[in-house]
């Protein structure tokens, strides 16, 4: 699957998922700094699914009904690299074959599709 993983998502995800074989666009290590607005039009451009712990990408999507290719907003209380993997292995492992053009939510405990 192809992924851009947000700045504050962090490189310990976008390197968990490079090894398990995904492309992966980081904004942490490739283009640290650029703004929400780029970070959308390049995961847009590029078909990639963004991973974001960033709430702003909601209301780009849903309030301005911004175009998207799919979003993993994690919503999170314990914001740990190793808590943002795990959740995301679950979700990867679960709904990877419902990702794409959609919109979900993940927490510790359930995953949301809107």
């Amino acid at each position: 699957m192809r992924f851009l993983v947000d700045e504050c998502t962090g490189p310990a995800v976008a390197k968990w998922l490079k090894a398990e074989g995904h492309e992966v666009f980081s904004v942490f290590d490739e283009a640290k700094g650029i703004g929400d607005d780029e970070v959308l039009a390049i995961a847009v451009a590029e078909e990639r699914i963004l991973l974001t712990n960033d709430k702003d990408f909601g209301e780009m999507i849903f309030r301005e009904k911004r175009e998207h290719r799919g979003v993993v907003f994690l919503r999170l209380s314990d914001e740990r690299s190793i808590n943002k993997v795990a959740v995301l292995k679950q979700v990867l492992d679960n709904y990877s074959d419902r990702l794409s053009d959609r919109f979900i939510t993940a927490t510790e405990t359930k995953i949301r599709f809107t």
